[in-house]
């Protein structure tokens, strides 16, 4: 998923975002586990990272918090071994 936020600013970023995104909710228990966890509707959250999907940002952040996903963890670089 890092690699997929460091890549949004390129053309077709956005949509390796969700679609990076939709494999971390899957891994962590599918999409209804996750849009309980994120008290987000799971009609939402379907909407929201369909391919086509315009999340907003309050569901982009409650999605990435309940699968344990730390946003610094995807702003910040690993430090050099």
């Amino acid at each position: 998923m890092r690699a997929a936020f460091d890549e949004l600013d390129e053309e077709g970023g956005e949509s390796a975002f969700l679609m990076a995104l939709r494999h971390v909710v899957e891994a962590q228990g599918g999409m209804a586990l996750v849009a309980e966890r994120a008290k987000v509707s799971r009609e939402s959250r379907y909407r929201a990272l369909s391919p086509k999907g315009n999340p907003t940002l309050r569901t982009m952040t409650a999605v990435i918090k309940a699968t344990g996903v730390n946003f610094h963890d995807l702003t910040h670089q690993a430090p050099a071994s």
